[in-house]
């Protein structure tokens, strides 16, 4: 089988990211051509992982910027997903701070038209410092579909994480709306 669509799964230091391979076969069996992106940390905590990450996807698994004498080495993406996004990673993404790939990535991607979800994965003690919520208002403004509240992800207490209850489905069928709404307004 080979995809057509590629989506580009942009992933922080969250628990939820070590389950990842299992939403790259689940995207894969939705007929996307996964490209995995990582923030430096998320790379550091899936180490011994990344060799049999980029086997399944067939691409490197990115966390730094390429040289700019190096090819790209994805194809364009159709679509991307941003989770788990940390506090940091949203912060950063919205206030334009692209010293990470995967931030930089998504904000570039927004000016291209890419489409964008993200999907948070923080703790209510961090939701409760006021420019996480300044932060996700900014994100959809720019048109980034945020999964966060009712429909989305929605916090839990510090220290009473859920990473295997991660709604990584909402993510990818927010994925598959996007492409289908960018499909049909280029009709």
């Amino acid at each position: 089988m080979t995809a057509n669509r590629v989506l580009y799964l942009l992933g922080s230091a969250a628990p939820p990211v070590l389950n990842i391979a299992g939403v790259i076969e689940r995207a894969q069996a939705a007929d996307w051509d996964v490209c995995l992106g990582l923030t430096p940390t998320a790379a550091r905590w899936l180490d011994d992982e990344l060799p049999a990450l980029e086997e399944l996807t067939g691409h490197p698994v990115r966390s730094q910027y390429k040289l700019p004498r190096e090819p790209d080495v994805w194809p364009p993406a159709d679509v991307a997903v941003v989770a788990p996004a940390t506090f940091n990673t949203i912060n950063q993404w919205a206030l334009g701070i692209t010293d990470k790939f995967v931030v930089g990535f998504v904000a570039e991607a927004i000016g291209k038209g890419i489409p964008i979800v993200t999907m948070p994965c923080v703790n209510a003690a961090y939701v409760r410092h006021t420019q996480f919520d300044a932060s996700i208002a900014t994100l959809r403004v720019m048109g980034v579909h945020v999964l966060y509240g009712d429909g989305g992800f929605v916090p839990n207490e510090p220290g009473q994480g859920r990473p295997n209850g991660y709604p990584w489905h909402l993510a990818l069928d927010a994925a598959t709306s996007a492409l289908t709404r960018r499909d049909a307004g280029r009709e």
